[in-house]
């Protein structure tokens, strides 16, 4: 799944719509077509490049074969021409490796001339001019950052302290969904829910705020303002950008693409930024990333600006927050679909865990089954199935073929976690496939590899365990009528599903005595 701190949101975005561009950009090959064309014609050629699909145009080289899902796209196009491909995305030469041999060999041999990443638009605003974490080159910085995170932010010591956040969050979800189903099965919608579970825990790691599914009485202009800039911000990181392909699109601001985005920018820099100074004079003891961050700042003011902290901040809530989401809802789909798997979840449950308290993080360790459901969601349903763009900082070779710098590799992380060579009927949910097995990490991708790999998985495992445990935990499920929950794979980088999940579910025992415990801490 789960880029998380990557961004992948931010990066591969580009390509959510650039199999329109053809017929757009014979509007321009008047204008431009001597011009980009004699640079082409010119151009060294690369010797030895892996296998490409054929005809190649000028000016526009593949766009026209991008038609999303690009996951399924390229997976059609390795069946045809091998597991590792290259393509022209309008002026950028980009390589495609669908198999685990071939990953293995591109995040071990070659993992630091492949720990770049490429510069796109979107990284130079939102990014702060590619300082982040997501879209920073390697070199010191991103070592610097990774270090910060692996210390830090993710440690285990610090996920502890914050682990009073995500008891409550996951307790608030569950009080929310027994609100009609103490009684009776009630009908519920889960996709929004999971969301704001998502964004509360990261936000109130960040800030000590909660900004998503308040009560009326509740309600604050901040808050109103987060959830508007939120929304903006995934619409902007949503949109394609052609120019990041075709560079004459972006001289002319194809579409008001790049106006529009330092427009939002401004906006999040200034609501970060008020944050910031709002915690500025707090107790250095106080516990909240901000905090922290800014005691770094104190020590070391010329490395830990605000624009690094803000940066951190957009990275953790752009890639900690949609694809946690995204994968319980594709897990409890399953699980519905499949009752007698959700079943021997709730039994494995109910033994380790019993029926007098909730599932609790230490837990985890003694629920195997309910981690191999969560590992065969990884596997079906990856919320990075092409994970984040590398870029070659120098030339190698993948495969045998050369690979020149500059290029940008894609991994096809879908591709592989279904290739029948690898796992037994992989269109099957079958997390018993997991028993007793140690799967190569070339093989199940959910983090990534190699030195650009998600630093957040731990959080996200927590998180994910927990509260999918504990939804199994606390209530009935059940799908609203016979047919069986839709599985089609909706528009979106994270892979969500075409219909957001709703289900009937009851609540059990537990959850009354929940109910009573917090009406009288109330």
């Amino acid at each position: 799944m789960i880029q998380i701190f990557e961004s992948n949101f931010i990066i591969l975005r580009p390509f959510a719509l650039a199999w329109k561009l053809f017929g757009y950009t014979t509007l321009f090959l008047p204008i431009f077509f001597f011009f980009l064309g004699f640079k082409l014609l010119y151009k060294r050629s690369v010797p030895n490049l892996p296998p490409s699909p054929t005809p190649t145009f000028p000016i526009i080289g593949h766009l026209h074969l991008l038609k999303p899902p690009l996951y399924r796209t390229f997976h059609s196009l390795s069946l045809k021409y091998g597991p590792i491909i290259s393509l022209k995305f309008g002026n950028r030469l980009v390589v495609v490796v669908s198999s685990p041999s071939l990953v293995e060999e591109c995040f071990t041999k070659n993992d630091i001339v492949l720990a770049n990443r490429p510069q796109f638009l979107i990284g130079k605003y939102l990014g702060y001019n590619h300082t982040g974490i997501g879209s920073s080159p390697y070199g010191d910085h991103l070592r610097n950052l990774r270090r910060l995170c692996a210390m830090e932010i993710f440690s285990t010591s610090r996920l502890n302290m914050f682990l009073s956040i995500r008891k409550d969050e996951i307790r608030r979800l569950l009080i929310k969904l027994s609100e009609n189903s103490l009684q009776n099965f009630a009908k519920v919608e889960l996709k929004s829910k999971l969301s704001e579970l998502s964004f509360n825990i990261i936000m109130r790691m960040v800030s000590g705020k909660r900004y998503f599914g308040i009560d009326e009485d509740e309600e604050n202009h901040e808050a109103k303002l987060f959830r508007d800039l939120i929304k903006e911000v995934l619409k902007r990181a949503g949109a394609s950008n052609p120019g990041d392909f075709l560079p004459f699109l972006r001289w002319i601001d194809h579409q008001n693409y790049e106006k529009n985005l330092a427009k939002i920018t401004a906006k999040v820099d200034a609501f970060l930024e008020g944050l910031i100074d709002e915690h500025r004079g707090h107790n250095k003891d106080a516990n909240t990333m901000i905090d922290h961050l800014l005691s770094f700042q104190e020590s070391q003011p010329e490395y830990y600006t605000n624009e690094i902290i803000k940066g951190i901040i957009l990275a953790l809530l752009n890639a900690g927050t949609d694809t946690s989401a995204v994968t319980m809802e594709w897990a409890l789909s399953h699980l519905l679909n499949n009752p007698e798997l959700l079943e021997k979840a709730r039994a494995e449950l109910e033994t380790q865990v019993g029926t007098d308290r909730l599932t609790e993080e230490h837990d985890l360790a003694n629920l195997p089954y309910l981690h191999n459901i969560i590992l065969e969601t990884f596997r079906l349903c990856p919320a990075g199935p092409m994970l984040v763009p590398h870029e070659s900082s120098q030339d190698c070779n993948i495969g045998g073929y050369n690979i020149p710098q500059g290029t940008m590799l894609l991994v096809n992380a879908w591709a592989i976690h279904r290739d029948p060579n690898i796992w037994d009927d992989p269109e099957s949910f079958n997390p018993e496939r997991f028993e007793g097995v140690e799967i190569a990490p070339s093989k199940l991708l959910p983090f990534g590899m190699g030195r650009r790999s998600c630093p957040g998985a731990g959080l996200a495992q927590r998180v994910i365990g927990v509260a999918l445990g504990s939804l199994i935990q606390s209530f009935v499920w059940k799908r609203i009528g016979d047919n069986r929950i839709d599985l089609s794979e909706g528009k979106g980088l994270t892979m969500p599903k075409a219909e957001p999940l709703e289900a009937m579910c009851k609540a059990r025992t537990i959850i009354s005595k929940i109910v009573q415990e917090d009406a009288s801490s109330a």
